[in-house]
């Protein structure tokens, strides 16, 4: 991975105005945060500039305003519990540029916090505007960026400040950066690759990314129905995506000429409705009846799959194996899971996950805390595993 500057660089910072990009675009409900974790993954940034003396200046974005003033997309409803999070004061301008911004910034003292108003109440946000870039650029000595789930985005806010003032990763972004880059970057190998979700029509260049990367390819999920179905197994109703069947054959064929193993169910959880505690059965992949769809994997694969993460030096899971939403179809996810977390605890595995459902999957299994690195970046997540430049990390690595 190309250099990049972080807060090890950053010297004499006492009295400096620090734009530093955040994500607190989190869940909120009656007016209150109901989820502060991405809160609590920028607070060590936050904290850390503080207590060198820097006037920190927060930039986020909530919604999507489409460039207007929305009330119910203020960033203000968010200020009590940042302030809960930090343990510390945070003020907040009514606007993230101009006169009441200048005016916040002006009255900080040192180690003082701010919260600008939400940058996508402009237009000039999302169309990395030169002049919207050189308003926000007014109000800050150094950027800092700790937004790696919008490091996707060629933003004002996260890419075009990184042209405009010395840039640096924040701490989140640091270890983002440096767990992505043990997970596909330079990995220990073997590499194995876990990959679920409903549709395959969602993560075809994700696929096509990974099986020339790793040495075995997991897919779990509805989308595995579509690989199976295109091998000619019959998946009754279960969703599958039939007319992605020639795509899934291509990705089995480019595994092929890499060398890369395509794991899929050989057994499968089938059942005729789909709700919590419906009667199941386990069966054979090549016995799915007409009337039943599979809604997880069966023991025999989850055999299959603690084998290969037995194996493995290197994990990336991206998506769960079946319902896990709905017992008793958390079965395998959570079986593997809590698999993966015990060889990472015992020094035996790098494990790296990310995606939403995947955190939800993992939260569910209790052991987001024992993976090596999980990420919430969500979009950012996802197009790295595909493969694709990050505008908000390539400005950062070009940075002198």
């Amino acid at each position: 991975m190309p250099a990049f500057k972080t807060l090890d660089d950053l010297n004499d910072i006492a009295g400096k105005r620090v734009l530093v990009r955040v994500d607190l675009n989190v869940p909120v409900a009656d007016g209150k945060v109901t989820d502060a974790t991405r809160i609590e993954r920028v607070a060590p940034t936050i904290l850390e500039l503080s207590s060198k003396g820097a006037k920190v200046i927060l930039l986020a974005h909530f919604g999507r305003p489409k460039g207007e003033p929305v009330a119910d997309m203020s960033l203000s409803q968010i200020v009590p519990a940042v302030e809960e999070v930090l343990d510390h004061a945070v003020s907040f301008a009514t606007d993230c540029i101009g006169a009441p911004a200048a005016d916040a910034v002006a009255k900080l003292n040192d180690g003082d916090i701010l919260l600008l108003e939400n940058t996508r109440f402009h237009k000039g946000e999302e169309k990395n505007d030169p002049a919207f870039v050189e308003a926000l650029a007014a109000n800050g000595d150094i950027y800092v960026n700790d937004a790696f789930s919008a490091a996707h985005r060629a933003h004002a806010s996260t890419e075009g400040l990184a042209r405009h003032l010395p840039a640096y990763a924040g701490r989140t972004m640091q270890a983002e950066l440096e767990a992505l880059e043990k997970g596909l970057g330079q990995p220990v190998r073997p590499v194995v690759a876990i990959v679920g979700g409903a549709k395959v029509s969602s993560k075809i260049d994700l696929l096509m990314n990974l099986v020339k990367k790793v040495d075995a390819l997991v897919i779990g999920g509805g989308m595995a129905n579509t690989f199976l179905a295109a091998r000619g197994a019959q998946v009754g109703k279960s969703l599958c995506e039939h007319d992605l069947a020639e795509t899934a054959k291509q990705i089995m064929i480019e595994a092929a000429t890499s060398g890369c193993a395509i794991v899929l169910p050989e057994d499968g959880v089938v059942a005729r409705e789909f709700k919590a505690g419906a009667a199941n059965e386990i069966v054979d992949i090549n016995a799915i009846p007409t009337d039943a769809m599979v809604l997880d994997v069966g023991p025999k694969s989850v055999e299959s799959i603690k084998a290969w993460i037995s194996r493995a030096e290197t994990l990336v899971w991206n998506g769960p194996l079946g319902a896990f939403e709905i017992e008793p179809f958390d079965t395998a996810t959570v079986a593997a899971a809590k698999h993966a977390a015990e060889c990472t605890k015992a020094g035996k595995l790098v494990s790296v996950a990310g995606g939403g459902d995947t955190v939800a999957a993992l939260n569910h299994a209790g052991v987001s805390e024992d993976f090596s690195y999980v990420s919430t970046a969500g979009g950012a997540f996802l197009e790295w595993m595909e493969g694709k430049e990050l505008p908000g990390v390539a400005i950062l690595t070009a940075a002198k």
